[in-house]
């Protein structure tokens, strides 16, 4: 069922043995590697070779990374390499914490609950956008955070394969702008309509002295339905089985806390310029959350899916595991998928290591799908006939995630 700690420790919960449904809302592209070595994961020291091609079975894509003696070199007085920890988010407490809440309410732990229903399962999810609202507060750009508020939910549901039925959306601000939280509702508004879910109601909420001037705070819950027999639940993923990645638009809706710290170190602001780039750090950041659900949809119905998992808090490394059964899994191909610019910056101007990269950001993909070897060719070739999709790994016999 769903209990998951996303980067901004949300928990979302549902016990489908009771009739009542509990709800709390709370890299490979060019690149130089990041200075100070001396803790580089042993997994991830092959990212400072240059890496040409790899076959075309896996359709990789060439990448080259070099390490120059001045970036190595460096002043006693720079800042160490920033982590997630530091920027005050604990993945290993929030982990911790699901534990618990696992033995109160066994049976939890994917990406939504499933609530059964005659021959189906109801699907629930729900989730907040943690503190990429800081970003719209200091861009004041309002109108899009909705979609990555209602992307949070739906993109955890459809994993079973599960289509969104409702949206439901709370706002809270301690003093109602009517304007403001009409730019926020259209984006909630277009995020359902990109999902094909209607938006069925919500809450309101205006509590005085509670946030800051012009400040608000959101959640989402989002409820879909899926057959029984037609769930994608990942038990009959086996050693072999290919890893599809679907690419994001960026950041989407995890790891802004660590964001915001690399962005204060770097003294840059989010009017400068992404280094590179021709737009700006801020729209880079702020941009919307890919909402995958119609595509996903498209590729289940034509077969040969096993598992998906939705690449939020934890990266890679959490978050592809939680579809395997115990004892296996994934070997990821490094270089096989473009990674946007936006987390060459990040991890460059936070000194962030490679592991540590990998497990707060999607690193450029939003959504992994666990599919058979014989699909795996026919779904590559139709996705790309009018989008993006990359084979980035396989499954192997082992646990958690490996790279070469």
């Amino acid at each position: 069922m769903n209990t998951s700690c996303g980067a901004n420790l949300e928990l979302s919960r549902c016990i489908a043995a009771s009739p009542v449904c509990h709800f709390k809302s709370s890299i490979f592209e060019p690149r130089s590697c990041v200075p100070k070595l001396q803790d580089f994961s042993k997994k991830l020291l092959p990212l400072c070779k240059d890496i040409n091609a790899r076959s075309n079975r896996e359709r990789s894509i060439p990448f080259s990374v070099t390490c120059s003696a001045s970036q190595v070199d460096t002043a006693a007085d720079e800042p160490s390499s920033l982590t997630y920890k530091d920027a005050g988010v604990d993945i290993d407490a929030g982990s911790e914490l699901v534990k618990r809440i696992a033995k109160m309410a066994p049976g939890i732990g994917g990406f939504g609950g499933l609530f059964p229903l005659g021959d189906s399962y109801l699907v629930a999810g729900t989730d907040g956008v943690g503190t990429k609202l800081k970003l719209a507060f200091e861009t004041g750009i309002h109108d899009t955070i909705g979609i990555d508020l209602v992307a949070m939910s739906v993109n955890d549901i459809v994993t079973s394969g599960a289509k969104p039925l409702f949206f439901l959306d709370y706002f809270a601000t301690s003093r109602l702008d009517v304007d403001l939280a009409e730019k926020v509702i259209k984006g909630i508004v277009d995020g359902c309509q990109q999902s094909d879910c209607a938006l069925l109601g919500g809450e309101t909420a205006e509590m005085p002295d509670f946030y800051a001037e012009g400040e608000y705070d959101l959640s989402g819950f989002a409820v879909g339905i899926v057959k029984k027999d037609s769930v994608i639940d990942g038990k009959n993923i086996k050693v072999g089985d290919v890893l599809i990645g679907l690419p994001s638009s960026g950041v989407h809706s995890n790891g802004f806390s660590l964001v915001r710290r690399v962005l204060k170190q770097s003294g840059l602001s989010l009017k400068d310029q992404l280094p590179g780039e021709s737009i700006t750090l801020g729209e880079a950041l702020i941009a919307p959350t890919v909402i995958y659900v119609k595509q996903v949809l498209d590729i289940i119905s034509k077969g040969g899916v096993k598992g998906i998992a939705h690449i939020t808090g934890g990266g890679f490394t959490d978050n592809i595991p939680r579809v395997f059964p115990k004892g296996l899994g994934a070997l990821i191909y490094e270089g096989s998928w473009t990674i946007p610019p936006v987390f060459k910056w990040i991890q460059e101007a936070g000194r962030i290591e490679d592991a540590e990269m990998m497990r707060t950001f999607n690193m450029g993909v939003g959504m992994v799908l666990v599919v058979s070897p014989e699909a795996a060719d026919r779904i590559l070739m139709e996705v790309q006939k009018t989008s993006i999709a990359y084979r980035i790994g396989e499954v192997v016999k082992g646990d958690g995630v490996s790279y070469s």
